[in-house]
């Protein structure tokens, strides 16, 4: 860019960012709770209410400010086009997929598209005969209606599909025809919600399917109708009161409830979560329509998956945090006398997937991934071929023993290639073109933090080739830490708009999540959830210590879990920070459990009934670290009005809050939107307008220049 440009620039910037903003006008109503004898005060209980005419107009004031601050930007407008050419014309990419005897399904996303579509092909691959079953963006005119997940009968003659409306996964199944396309009459309500998901299987002759349900009628009190998650059968063409309960009577509130079957459908497998903690307990349905419950919570079993060869296969944790996998048979699978076929190794088991002779097995090593497969009757072992500092996990298992691999890095595009031990090739298929977007002159540099107790946490850096490490870059940083997900390498193709702009984007590996095993995990949830933020603290002050960014030129973003991350580092650190971005988050740590979906993270974060956990949780909850007259980085939070899973009162409370407090005279803002939910379901063309409008927002808070 010209230098007069780049000046003129400048100066519109500045003028934008001088401008003070005035909030809207939010009353202190103070309310105080006592909690194991300590009282605490807060001022906007109020606008917990979303139903509350008040607390929504006020809502829309804050996002009139908000649009006009964000509208303003000089690069907004260019930087939404730059987003809708590089996301409206991403390559047609397959997902979620499901290998039957009369066919291979997928979810098909096709930009400018706004939904992806279900679609069904004679095999892995073979686009030439898709044939789209449902479009959702032919459902509605705004295309908010959305697929959460499907199940397609095992001889592929139906599949059973859960939509939802306006990204609230509040899901009812339809059951369509594959054969003509046609939806049956059959619709089967509360099948699927954000607190315990959703999950359906079919029997083996496809007269019906196996489904999650959720109280309906007077079944339960109006706040438990979120919960009490049990597994019910539908028989086809029959009203879905006329439905029959199966399991579920002795399966706790919090339960999350996922089903599978084996190919011939005989056996049925119930895998039921208590809350997000990481427990599990397993049931199997026998031939003979008998329930045998294979592990407890107590038990350590982290998954478990049906094989082609007649046994069950258990992935364990616990004594060994790294994993280990047990085989047992069907016909009689007892954990105690189960035969171990993978020890613990090197490296954290993070998935399985056993085929007619072979056992693959995903291993994780701090955040990249590789496959070995395990032959079952020699015991040799075989590491599939990967790109170093990559992601690579199995999509679907099909035919015998081959598989479908996925892999992509920071740098390289997700693909999807056929894996078979005969040929011992990745053979590329047609389910994943590859992307317009290049970073052949970008590199990924791996470095280690330590952290405030000397742990080593691991920080992956996407950077220009040649950049200086002069302290001047622009740097976006990323976490999450929570509930054993690990943060493995991904493609975005966004990121090159940032680095483009001159900037730097780093991903940090930290506690709470699964990158070194469960013991990673333990030791940052609970009570000591305090570390996920000493980590991301530590992270950032590498950054800056090793040169690759200084204070005013570091930003983090982060969602959800990630988005009390957010709030955790920007109270406790906030002048290592120039600008904030956190999505749907989590702040209000005291209350969240009283929300549907924030009873399910208690087995997570734990709760304030609990003195030791409340203490924790008082400790750095956000909401409540937030100190009058501090000056605060720039802050944007965004949260959408039909999230089932964070409730968006917490980004109302925050956002009020900060607007009080802080004296940086940086904006604070709330981006509400009134017709998404927690990410899930969103139109593509809503994608486009969030995404200009983060990067107008941290782009003019970094002071950087799109070229």
């Amino acid at each position: 860019m010209h230098t007069l440009a780049i000046a003129a620039f400048t100066l519109a910037a500045g003028a934008a960012l001088a401008q003070p903003l005035k909030y809207p006008e939010t009353p202190k109503k103070p309310v105080v709770d006592s909690y194991h004898g300590i009282q605490v005060a807060e001022d906007y209980r109020w606008l917990e209410d979303g139903k509350d005419p008040a607390v929504r107009q006020w809502s829309l004031a804050q996002l009139q400010v908000t649009r006009a601050y964000l509208d303003a930007l000089p690069q907004r407008a260019a930087l939404k086009e730059r987003f809708a050419d590089i996301l409206g014309s991403s390559p047609v990419r397959y997902s979620a997929f499901q290998q039957t005897s009369g066919g291979f399904f997928a979810m098909k996303r096709q930009p400018p598209k706004n939904q992806p579509m279900l679609v069904m092909m004679k095999s892995a691959g073979d686009v030439a005969s898709e044939r789209v079953l449902l479009d959702p963006n032919t459902v509605d005119a705004k295309a908010t209606t959305a697929i959460d997940f499907f199940a397609a009968s095992l001889d592929g003659r139906y599949v059973a599909v859960s939509l939802s409306e306006k990204g609230s996964e509040d899901g009812s199944a339809h059951v369509i025809d594959a054969s003509t396309g046609k939806r049956l009459t059959d619709v089967v309500p509360r099948v699927a919600y954000p607190t315990g998901g959703g999950s359906i299987a079919w029997d083996a002759e496809a007269t019906g399917f196996y489904y999650t349900r959720y109280p309906q009628g007077n079944e339960r009190p109006k706040e438990d109708a979120h919960f009490y998650q049990q597994v019910w059968f539908h028989k086809l063409g029959t009203p879905a009161s006329a439905d029959t309960y199966v399991l579920g009577k002795e399966f706790p509130r919090i339960a999350e409830t996922q089903l599978s079957t084996t190919r011939d459908g005989r056996y049925l497998l119930a895998s039921v979560a208590n809350g997000d903690g990481g427990e599990y307990a397993f049931y199997l349905r026998r031939p003979d329509g008998k329930w045998s419950k294979v592990a407890d919570f107590a038990d350590k079993v982290r998954s478990m998956s049906l094989g082609f060869d007649g046994r069950l296969y258990a992935l364990v944790k616990g004594e060994t945090p790294r994993g280990r996998i047990l085989a047992m048979p069907m016909d009689n699978p007892r954990l105690s006398s189960a035969k171990v076929v993978v020890p613990e190794g090197d490296a954290v088991i993070q998935a399985i997937a056993p085929t007619a002779t072979r056992l693959y097995v995903v291993y994780l090593a701090g955040g990249p991934s590789e496959i070995r497969m395990l032959d079952l009757a020699s015991g040799t072992l075989r590491t599939l071929p990967s790109e170093p500092v990559s992601s690579n996990f199995i999509g679907e298992r099909l035919r015998g023993d081959e598989i479908l691999v996925g892999s992509s890095s920071y740098l390289s595009a997700l693909a999807w290639y056929r894996y078979s031990p005969g040929s011992d090739k990745l053979e590329r298929t047609a389910l994943a073109a590859p992307s317009k977007v290049s970073f052949a002159d970008a590199e990924v540099v791996r470095e280690m933090a330590l952290s405030k107790d000397g742990t080593r946490v691991p920080v992956n850096i996407i950077l220009k080739k040649g950049t200086k490490r002069d302290g001047s870059n622009p740097l976006l940083l990323s976490g999450y830490g929570g509930y054993g997900i690990s943060l493995q390498p991904r493609f975005s193709e966004g990121w090159r708009v940032w680095l483009d702009a001159g900037g730097i984007y780093a991903v940090a590996n930290l506690r709470g999540g699964g990158e070194f095993g469960e013991a990673w995990h333990l030791a940052g949830n609970l009570t000591k959830k305090q570390a996920v933020f000493d980590d991301m603290i530590a992270v950032a002050q590498h950054l800056v210590e090793r040169g690759y960014t200084g204070p005013e030129r570091l930003a983090a973003i982060g969602g959800s879990n990630g988005g009390l991350l957010m709030g955790a580092i920007l109270t406790q650190r906030p002048e290592l920070f120039r600008a904030i971005v956190s999505a749907v988050g989590i702040y209000d740590m005291l209350r969240v459990e009283l929300t549907p979906n924030g009873a399910f993270n208690v087995t997570e974060f734990g709760t304030i009934k609990d003195r030791a956990q409340f203490d924790a949780l008082y400790a750095y909850s956000p909401y409540h670290r937030v100190k009058d007259g501090t000056a605060y980085p720039a802050v944007l939070l965004t949260s959408g009005e039909n999230d089932g899973r964070v409730d968006p009162y917490n980004s109302r409370k925050m956002a009020a809050r900060l607007q009080a407090a802080s004296s940086s005279a940086r904006p604070v803002l709330l981006r509400m939107s009134m017709d998404t939910g927690h990410g899930q379901g969103t139109p593509l063309r809503t994608r486009v307008e969030e995404e200009a409008d983060i990067y107008a927002f941290l782009m003019a808070q970094l002071g950087m220049v799109l070229p």
